[in-house]
């Protein structure tokens, strides 16, 4: 674990230190920054009709409203910005030729990928830390109910995590950070639609694709209920996209 984590601070560093990474995270913040706007405004909006709407059965919630969809609409911009970050862990290394001396030192290669999932998941939190002024805004101006918030951000993390594990697996196949990134997006995106093919399946391999699907395990999360079959699917699914990467870049090692 230690070397993990050595390996976790050097990826890290060189992050930082990195242009594309400040890149990345003012597009990140730009096109979350106007989903938020948007749906506050549309919310505004709303609430001046507030009376009307309650006379219709139509209550108005903040969380429901806003910190929801706002949650909802961060997982959908993550799901293309993570392959940016996760292109490089692998498939540079081994264009430059520095990733032969990396297995060659002391540390085992199941530390290695762990170090780099973890240094991928702590630009992601970054992201995620930066982006949480919006709901601290409305912490601040309103009064929304804190458990939903603290499970949503709970769910971002988790989802985040399975897109990093499958970008690193994307990262492991190819020495080209282009290819890594758009085969890192392909994975990603396809565990996000699998469910859709539910509707016209039977309800034995509907249930199965609801199950596969990323996005209704996500769901939960965002009106409120941590369920720990959510969590176990999420921590799973992670752990196998990681032994897959430590698979493939095991085989090649050899080559």
């Amino acid at each position: 674990m230690k070397n993990a984590l050595w390996i976790a601070r050097r990826e890290l560093a060189s992050y930082f230190y990195s242009p594309v990474f400040y890149v990345v995270i003012t597009v990140f913040m730009f096109i979350y920054s106007f989903m938020f706007f948007s749906i506050l405004n549309f919310f505004s909006t709303q609430s001046l009709r507030a009376p009307q709407l309650a006379a219709m059965g139509i209550a108005m919630n903040i969380n429901e409203m806003v910190i929801e969809p706002a949650l909802s609409n961060m997982s959908v911009v993550l799901l293309f910005i993570i392959p940016l970050i996760t292109m490089r862990s692998f498939a540079e290394e081994r264009k430059n030729k520095s990733f032969a001396l990396l297995l060659s030192s002391p540390v085992r290669l199941g530390e290695i990928v762990a170090g780099k999932f973890l240094a991928c998941l702590g630009v992601v939190l970054t992201m995620i830390v930066l982006s949480s002024y919006s709901v601290g805004f409305l912490v601040v101006m309103g009064s929304p109910e804190i458990g939903p918030i603290v499970s949503g951000y709970l769910g971002i993390i988790l989802m985040s995590g399975c897109y990093v594990a499958m970008g690193l697996f994307a990262s492991s196949l190819t020495d080209n950070q282009i290819v890594a990134a758009v085969i890192g997006f392909g994975f990603i995106f396809f565990m996000w639609i699998i469910g859709w093919a539910a509707q016209s399946a039977d309800e034995g391999m509907g249930l199965i694709l609801n199950y596969i699907s990323l996005v209704d395990h996500m769901e939960p999360f965002l009106k409120g209920v941590i369920d720990t079959n959510h969590v176990v699917y999420y921590l799973s699914f992670m752990a196998f996209s990681l032994f897959l990467t430590h698979r493939i870049v095991d085989s090649r090692r050899w080559r």
